[in-house]
């Protein structure tokens, strides 16, 4: 095995890009979760992203317009997600899983004229004198927007949650949604826009999986990063910044995996493909552990106007 051949610097950059994708769709789920509201519809919402992501991209040539796309494909998506369970009561956990099922299905209807081609990406932001920096520069200042954007969103899901009015409101929602009706407060309606929010988070990381970091579509391509959004979201204890730690944790050992296979590792390239999995799992447990759990108390349970 030859270590030599895997270069630090590539290797922090690569960890950037991969964990892009599963940090946007988890830290959208947080939010979705924080209100009461369980949906187990990330992967279904991250392929359609994908997916359509892709196609205008293709069509228009311009990868921004093809991530607005994404977001807008998300939230629609997640938007039939939210009338079923919040208008009609229906069960939100039978209702994800359908939700994934109906968005695997129809992004491979929308993507089977779209394989084999090569789409338009995002192009490296020049931060001056930043991307300059030896070595530095190379690994945390020589990105597309989209991973700086993640980052920013979870700082700015944190700030909304812990000083903000509004944030206040969406956690008392998920607290007790009774208590909250008793309050005045729109129960089904903060629901509703942190469904819409989840599901444009979760559209977007479908995009960039399928517009920067393989910049073509395949079928299935999300390969369980919406799973993978969702048990982060759980491990870390419904904290923000966690769950940027847990991204990146899956994305870091996604990238040593790979490196120690094209390294020549001696190890079953099935165990290096699942320590990902595993490694990440593991790891959230043990923080989670030590920490105190943070699930909102009305997780899940549907709301009733008249009780």
């Amino acid at each position: 095995m030859d270590l030599s051949s895997i270069s630090p610097v590539l290797l922090v950059a690569s960890i950037m890009v991969s964990a892009t994708p599963i940090l946007l769709a988890a830290i959208g789920e947080l939010v979705v979760e924080k209100s009461g509201v369980l949906n187990l519809g990330v992967e279904g919402m991250m392929i359609t992203g994908a997916v359509v992501g892709f196609a205008v991209a293709v069509n228009t040539s311009n990868p921004l317009v093809g991530f607005v796309a994404a977001a807008i494909a998300g939230a629609a998506l997640s938007l039939a997600f939210g009338f079923l369970t919040q208008h009609l009561l229906s069960n939100q956990v039978a209702t994800g899983l359908g939700l994934t099922l109906a968005g695997l299905g129809l992004s491979a209807l929308i993507g089977k004229p779209y394989e084999g081609i090569k789409s338009p990406t995002l192009p490296k932001l020049d931060l001056g004198p930043l991307s300059d920096i030896p070595v530095v520069g190379k690994m945390l200042f020589s990105h597309d927007i989209m991973v700086y954007f993640s980052i920013a969103l979870v700082a700015a899901v944190w700030a909304f949650l812990k000083f903000t009015r509004g944030g206040l409101i969406l956690r008392a929602v998920g607290e007790s949604h009774d208590s909250a009706h008793a309050l005045g407060y729109k129960v089904v309606r903060v629901r509703m826009v942190a469904i819409l929010f989840g599901g444009a988070c979760a559209g977007l990381g479908g995009a960039y999986l399928s517009l920067v970091r393989v910049p073509q579509w395949t079928e299935g391509m999300t390969a369980g990063a919406g799973w993978i959004a969702l048990a982060i979201v759980v491990f870390a204890s419904w904290r923000p910044w966690r769950i940027l730690i847990g991204a990146y944790l899956f994305g870091g050992v996604t990238v040593l995996q790979l490196n120690l296979q094209a390294a020549g590792a001696n190890v079953p390239v099935a165990l290096l493909s699942a320590s990902p999995y595993l490694i990440t799992i593991l790891v959230l447990v043990i923080i989670s552990a030590r920490g105190a759990h943070g699930a909102p108390a009305s997780l899940g349970r549907s709301f009733h106007a008249s009780s």
